[in-house]
């Protein structure tokens, strides 16, 4: 398999994808914020201090994905017409579910990964005051949709 992110003089650059069709395509990643069930409760209860956990958790996803191409170097920017975050609160944990999609030459699985991982640094921060210990666990690419590669779903 060749890189497509380096070029002759193996150096970095960002893939050309001018001649390649938009078509539409999506990603949907996901991840496990773990923490204790005085946390959890909190966080379901309201008790965090700093506010409605999930509510900013969320829009720190959506921002994140919109804004993938400035923390990944060889991301391009990309017209996403679609970011939502879900959340599925637990006894000892916090699963998130982005799912991104655009009309576009490349795919969103980096932008799908970056929500989701902005969304679980954004719990974190919301909750260290009431437990440092907390971990981010299972960042994974679940599924994608569209372009030349075709479709792909993770196994697990």
């Amino acid at each position: 398999m060749e890189f497509s992110h380096f070029n002759e003089q193996g150096r970095a650059r960002m893939v050309d994808v001018t001649e390649k069709n938009a078509t539409c395509r999506q990603a949907v990643a996901a991840g496990t914020v773990y923490m204790n069930e005085a946390t959890v409760k909190a966080v379901r209860s309201g008790g965090v201090a700093k506010g409605d956990v999930l509510s900013v958790a969320q829009v720190a996803g959506i921002m994140a994905a919109k804004r993938t191409f400035e923390l990944i170097p060889m991301c391009h920017p990309l017209q996403l017409t679609g970011v939502d975050l879900r959340f599925s609160v637990q006894d000892t944990q916090i699963d998130i579910l982005a799912t991104v999609r655009c009309k576009g030459e490349t795919g969103v699985e980096m932008e799908a990964l970056t929500a989701v991982s902005a969304a679980a640094l954004t719990i974190y921060d919301m909750c260290k005051a009431l437990q440092k210990d907390m971990s981010i666990s299972h960042i994974r690419l679940l599924e994608k949709t569209g372009g030349k590669s075709g479709s792909y779903r993770r196994e697990e």
